[in-house]
């Protein structure tokens, strides 16, 4: 007689995502049952408290070391040192950029989310629901749906849990692009173009899981590896399916030739949604990328190194040239990302993994997302803060000026602008220093000269906007708003993580090198 194993689940270890998920859970019941005038207070609150005790479960699981590692969740989610480390990290991001998004003194109490998205731009349903100062307190749980998928992601052990992740992440994101108080038709374009080219990148990844199946007979990364060492089929069906899933995750970390949506994304959405996308979203698909690459086509990285060198060095090149000719705050801050990804593709081709006492690609990985997260979303924030009469001053030339208008800022500024070019006792350039040993180490010296060189230009980009701050007399109409702690949190802690990790990396450096070896 057969007998059905009863399923296992890894409560404790699984308990910071399901907290984020159950938070959002919570976060819809709260919009359906408590008054409107209380909800906003309550998310805020509810917020605060879920990443607070995932991180602490988090923590906790992290201790246990018998316990903590392995496969979980019926073997669909992969905990290992890079999962933990990508977690905490996506934890503190997310916490960072939703203060921002409850920033209110900006507004005259209201937040940069539209009154009434659904409304038609300038209809009188719009005008009712700003005059009843109506506001979207549903963005936190979305954001927090949005998060739990990237914990899920950059974990997931199989393709099928990865693209349920991958979906979970993405369709919130799609939502809060399009809920910009200001500029809404924009906001609204920018939405539609990113559900639309989300969706297409969204069918590559699963017609690229289906062919990898085909080839492999398994979704999980062990079983794809298996049967690559061990092959009963042809590759054809490897390398196309493999070419699509590169399609699918090279999208979500903005990598050319599929990065079209950024400039726009991150122009028309929100700009605390655009910091929450520019840090959290690269992170959650770099660490899928690498887990998938690695793990699953490890034994092949012969075949998809040398691609992945040429993208490296497009994306550089296209975000730098272009980031040169732009005339707009956040669409330059939109290329420079681009640019990251270039950067961070370096490291990826490196493809150095178990180095004992050597910076490795995961780690170097790593270490180069969070010195750029944290000046991220502190230079989103700061963007929140520089305004005209009609919002945000987004052209570059209103920021003339800055830093004698408010030295404390634009200095803030300009510390992260030198930590975006790589200016040494930047966390930035320890950060590149990593990611260029990581390739050097590979083989790939050519590709760390082509980035280096770019790297210089790419210098030019960040200091022509210092000078104009320091250098330029101010600009009529823009001023600096009184934002609350809600936005100067991220701000200082970008600015100290920016200067601190460029001085000490020496703790982080070894964090990362402690716990940067996938479980295969």
């Amino acid at each position: 007689m057969n007998t059905i194993a009863a399923p296992t689940f890894e409560w404790l270890q699984l308990a910071p995502v399901l907290t984020v998920l159950l938070a959002a859970c919570v976060g819809i019941l709260v919009e359906a049952l408590v008054p409107r005038r209380w909800r906003f207070l309550a998310q805020v609150v509810l917020f605060e408290l879920a990443i607070a005790l995932a991180f602490v479960f988090l923590a906790l699981s992290w201790t246990q070391p018998k316990n903590s590692l392995g496969l979980m969740a019926m073997g669909s989610i992969s905990l290992d040192g890079p999962s933990y480390l990508m977690w905490a990290a996506l934890l503190v991001f997310g916490f960072l950029s939703l203060l921002v998004f409850a920033e209110r003194d900006l507004n005259n109490g209201a937040t940069s989310f539209a009154a009434s998205a659904a409304s038609v731009p300038g209809s009188p349903a719009e005008a009712e629901a700003i005059a009843a100062r109506h506001e979207h307190s549903e963005v936190f749980p979305l954001a927090l749906f949005s998060l739990s998928g990237m914990m899920v992601f950059c974990a997931a052990n199989d393709l099928l849990t990865a693209f349920v992740a991958l979906e979970v992440m993405s369709l919130p994101l799609y939502l809060l692009s399009g809920m910009a108080r200001r500029r809404r038709l924009l906001s609204q374009e920018a939405a539609l173009k990113y559900f639309l080219l989300g969706a297409l990148s969204s069918a590559f990844f699963l017609f690229g899981m289906a062919l990898v199946y085909g080839f492999s007979g398994s979704f999980e990364l062990s079983g794809i590896n298996a049967a690559i060492s061990d092959p009963v089929y042809g590759r054809g069906l490897l390398y196309t399916g493999m070419a699509f899933l590169g399609v699918g995750l090279l999208f979500k970390i903005g990598a050319v030739p599929f990065h079209n949506w950024v400039p726009d994304v991150y122009v028309g959405a929100p700009t605390p949604v655009t910091g929450f996308m520019a840090i959290c979203t690269k992170l959650a698909a770099v660490g899928a990328v690498l887990r998938v690459f690695y793990v699953a086509f490890g034994a092949e990285r012969w075949a998809w190194q040398p691609l992945l060198a040429v993208l490296a060095v497009v994306t550089m090149a296209v975000g730098v040239v272009v980031a040169l000719t732009q005339t707009d705050m956040k669409r330059l801050l939109a290329y420079s990302s681009i640019s990251h990804a270039g950067f961070i593709l370096v490291a990826v081709v490196g493809a150095t993994v178990g180095v004992t006492g050597q910076m490795n690609s995961f780690g170097a990985v790593l270490f180069y997302l969070i010195a750029y997260g944290f000046a991220t979303v502190a230079a989103f924030a700061i963007v929140t803060m520089v305004r005209d009469q009609t919002g945000e001053a987004h052209a570059i030339s209103q920021w003339a000026g800055l830093g004698r208008r408010n030295p404390l800022l634009a200095g803030i500024f300009g510390l992260l602008m030198l930590s975006f070019a790589g200016i040494p006792l930047t966390g930035g350039f320890i950060g590149k220093w990593a990611v260029f040993s990581a390739a050097w180490r590979g083989g790939y010296s050519w590709l760390v000269i082509a980035a280096v060189v770019l790297s210089l230009v790419a210098a030019y980009v960040y200091l022509r906007v210092i000078v104009l701050m320091f250098f330029s007399e101010p600009v009529d109409g823009v001023v600096v708003g009184r934002a609350s702690g809600m936005t100067w949190v991220p701000v200082g802690l970008g600015a100290i993580a920016s200067a601190y990790l460029g001085l000490f990396p020496g703790p982080l450096l070894d964090l990362v090198l402690s716990a940067s070896t996938f479980l295969r």
